[in-house]
């Protein structure tokens, strides 16, 4: 690892974002945060931490923050890390202050609605450049910030790769290497879907079994989407995948997971949502997923349901017996026919 001292921008200092920046800050680097609330950095700058996004974590005081995107533009490597929803305004304010050649990491995991672009996709049409490199992988932010041991994938350019690893790798902040950013990119997305499944099913008490088919068979949707996309099977096997799935999926940290468990135990999204200061993300994409696979042709069941309760196409029961009643076919490869999972 490169002894080089890096001067990592954090663009969104939500949970995830504060949580990078521990990471950085551990690994030697210099970090500055940059967020859109004037209290959040007020926070982090005075009482080092920030309490509405990521409580009870204690910030490095070398940690600092700003409302500046021109400061952020100066530094010598940006992770971009704001909202799926704004992540390609926040790039466009960026564009102005990004040195050319400055290596730009996006942290941020979903499918942008409508256009059914990855987030490396949107970010490089509104920063202009198309060397960008994305970061994936189970990673609950409250245990990156605390220093448990977390280990996730960095892909795209070679160097913009090295320089990830080197700004944010640790003994307990495990950066491993790929090129397949489509396929991490949709790993990241798509598992989040499958999560708020995985919530219904158990807000339903349909047991631990129905929720191993969930996570297996969401893992399956997951790999044909990534192959659709030019993304490679063998990454949904790994971290950004199979990983991101089983920890979204079971994990009580997760916001798609207990999202999901409230709406089966018949909460409404609208009410779920109310008062929450994070974005769940889940069901942002859900829509964006289920339109993508549709327009190539994927078979996407339980994401499809997912999409059908939260538009309130289908009642939570309706979207159950639905996939319960879908004939089944041969466990791997592409289905032989519509209507197999």
């Amino acid at each position: 690892m490169s002894n080089t001292r890096h001067h990592v921008g954090i663009v969104g200092a939500g949970a995830w974002g504060t949580a990078l920046a521990c990471a950085a800050r551990r690994a030697g680097s210099d970090v500055l945060l940059w967020a859109h609330e004037a209290d959040t950095v007020a926070a982090i700058n005075e009482s080092h931490e920030n309490p509405t996004f990521l409580p009870g974590i204690t910030l490095d005081p070398a940690i600092t923050a700003t409302t500046d995107l021109a400061r952020v533009g100066a530094c010598d490597l940006v992770l971009l890390v704001a909202p799926s929803a704004h992540l390609g305004a926040v790039a466009a304010r960026l564009a102005a202050h990004l040195a050319p050649g400055t290596p730009v990491c996006v942290c941020t995991k979903g499918i942008e609605a409508k256009t059914g672009r990855l987030m490396t996709q949107v970010a490089a049409a509104a920063l202009g450049r198309d060397d960008l490199a994305a970061l994936s992988g189970p990673s609950f932010a409250a245990e990156v910030a605390a220093d448990l041991p977390t280990a996730v994938t960095v892909a795209g350019p070679a160097a913009t790769v090295e320089a990830v690893a080197a700004a944010l790798g640790g003994p307990a902040f495990r950066v491993y290497r790929s090129d397949d950013v489509a396929g991490i990119e949709i790993g990241g997305a798509v598992k989040n879907v499958i999560a708020i499944a995985c919530g219904i099913a158990d807000g339903r008490g349909l047991g631990l079994n129905a929720r191993a088919a969930l996570i297996s068979r969401g893992l399956a949707e997951m790999v044909r989407l990534g192959k659709a996309m030019g993304g490679r099977r063998e990454t949904q096997m790994g971290l950004s995948g199979l990983g991101d799935l089983v920890l979204t999926c079971t994990g009580a940290l997760s916001r798609n997971y207990t999202f999901g468990q409230g709406l089966g135990r018949g909460e409404s999204a609208d009410a779920l949502m109310a008062g929450r200061a994070s974005v769940v993300e889940g069901a942002v994409t859900a829509p964006a997923v289920a339109e993508l696979a549709q327009r190539l042709a994927v078979e996407m069941p339980i994401c499809a349901a997912v999409n059908d309760v939260l538009s309130g196409k289908r009642h939570v029961e309706a979207a159950i017996a639905d996939l319960l009643a879908r004939p089944t076919g041969e466990e791997f490869g592409d289905p032989a026919t519509p209507g197999e999972t």
